[in-house]
């Protein structure tokens, strides 16, 4: 043999083993997001910019080492299920879903890829996972909120509005988290001085009349608790306590933003920021029902003096003080 081909040769039979690692580390891996929003949803855009802004602080950039698909939904059960089972024809390593709905969409179709969620109310009570420290199965993530927080709401919306002797409480009938919100309300509502009764969010019309029907009566305030159904009628929702000049509480941040008086809920933007280290860790060969679910850690005050000042409400320098946000 030539002295240049065998030079060639062992030159070709040295580095083969350095070039494979390098395609094997670099090996396209791919990723599924399963949203309840619809694409044109500014909100959730923004939640699927910060999933993927840690993702690539992680090292996992989107078209060079990852592939993301994303799926778009109502958080209608019809709509999810069609998004969910194109999401597992994909087969992605792992998938990053919002919501109660997705998640139970996606267990329908698949019980072995890994499902990371965010902004699910009681994971344990869906039957999503065993326990909360030990999920098992192929699930695990992030809750929307701790129960407890929800009488701050009541709290919140006796300091801003102190006249409020009569609560409705607007929440998802069907959700549990809804019902289990709904009773720590009412354990802290006669230490208030504030009778509270429920409103449910199944449809505009509904809404609409039994708004309307609360306000018939003086003295009453609105808490709008933290679900997608809430969501989806949440243009709605601050319409009605505009019209009727009804002080109102909400439990999203962009309610306040979008013209509500007041809110006090978590940080969504930030589980998906953490989700994506679950994912990362996925990715890396950790299992989900190794990772216990968690909670919230960061929950946001926000104050529209704007609508305050419509409603004749002058706010506490206390509440301004302690806000994340207050919008003039």
């Amino acid at each position: 043999m030539r002295r240049r081909e065998f030079i060639t040769l062992f030159v070709g039979a040295t580095t083969w083993p350095f070039v494979a690692r390098a395609q094997q580390s670099e090996q396209m891996r791919r990723i599924g997001v399963l949203m309840n929003r619809t694409a044109d949803d500014a909100e959730g855009q923004a939640r699927v910019a910060a999933f993927q802004q840690v993702l690539q602080q992680l090292g996992w950039s989107d078209g060079r080492n990852v592939r993301i698909d994303t799926r778009w939904s109502t958080n209608d059960i019809g709509h999810t299920r069609i998004a969910a089972a194109e999401l597992a024809a994909l087969a992605p390593d792992v998938i990053l879903a919002t919501g109660t709905v997705s998640v139970a969409a996606l267990q329908e179709v698949t019980r072995t890829l890994p499902i990371v969620f965010v902004l699910v109310s009681d994971p344990v009570g869906a039957g999503f996972v065993d326990t909360v420290a030990r999920p098992g199965g192929n699930t695990t993530g992030f809750m929307l909120l701790e129960y407890s927080s929800s009488g701050k709401l009541l709290e919140l919306l006796k300091q801003i509005a102190p006249s409020v002797t009569r609560a409705a409480v607007l929440r998802d009938s069907t959700n549990t988290a809804g019902i289990a919100q709904f009773g720590v309300i009412q354990a802290a509502a006669s230490s208030l001085g504030v009778n509270v009764s429920p409103i449910s969010v199944r449809d505009a019309s509904e809404i609409e009349s039994a708004v309307a029907a609360f306000a018939r009566s003086a003295n009453g305030g609105l808490i709008v608790l933290g679900s997608a159904s809430e969501s989806v009628y949440r243009a709605l929702i601050v319409t009605l306590a505009a019209r009727y000049k009804l002080p109102a509480v909400y439990a999203f941040r962009y309610m306040a933003t979008n013209g509500g008086l007041i809110s006090y809920g978590p940080d969504f933007a930030d589980q998906f920021r953490r989700a994506a280290g679950y994912v990362d860790r996925i990715l890396k060969g950790e299992k989900p029902g190794d990772l216990p679910v968690q909670g919230p850690t960061k929950y946001e005050l926000v104050i529209n003096l704007k609508t305050a000042r419509t409603l004749g409400l002058t706010v506490p320098q206390s509440l301004l003080a302690s806000a994340d946000e207050v919008i003039e």
